[in-house]
């Protein structure tokens, strides 16, 4: 595992069952579609799932489109706020779309991406986390694919940071707590 000393406090998730998991969720995905399928990552944090479970979809036409939105800047918890730092390329409407998110937290930030593209009038719109903390929940938000389901720690690697960090990290580790 790459480390640095005092950083991480455990493996959560390792790269193995990560890899397992990403292959199960995209044969249910091709099950569901016939394509094109665009799937949309929200980026950063989700890019690197993203880019596995559409290499692991190989029965149906997939489209990488990216957006950005943030409610976290550098802190641990969501700020509440959502804004939008990249929008889509293209036009969605009439289109399967699936939302391809790395962790849904407190939900805020997915249920406002969620209203945004419906706004768009896709021929249907659905949502895919490697990582779910329902404990954390404030908004509502129906996710069709769910990767694992976490206790309530901070986790990083696999695309998830900690301001900015950890991000090329193989497995999912709880963050060290400070000090």
């Amino acid at each position: 595992m790459i480390n640095v000393p005092g950083s991480t406090e455990r493996i959560l998730i390792s790269s193995a069952q990560i890899q397992q998991r990403v292959r199960e969720m995209a044969a249910e995905i091709e099950r569901d579609y016939h394509g094109p399928l665009y799937v949309v990552s929200v980026l950063k944090g989700a890019f690197i799932f993203v880019a596995d479970l559409t290499r692991a979809i190989q029965n149906i036409p997939v489209r990488i489109e990216f957006m950005a939105i943030s409610s976290y800047g550098n802190q641990k918890t969501s700020s509440g706020q959502v804004k939008v730092t990249r929008d889509l390329d293209v036009n969605i409407e009439g289109h399967d779309v699936l939302i391809v998110e790395d962790i849904i937290d407190s939900g805020v930030t997915l249920s406002y991406l969620k209203r945004l593209l419906e706004q768009r009038h896709p021929k249907s719109l659905a949502i895919a986390t490697l990582l779910d903390k329902p404990e954390r929940r404030k908004a509502h938000v129906d996710v069709k694919y769910i990767g694992f389901q976490i206790p309530d720690e901070f986790v990083v690697g696999y695309g998830l940071d900690y301001a900015e960090d950890y991000r090329n990290l193989p497995d999912i580790c709880v963050l060290a707590p400070e000090g």
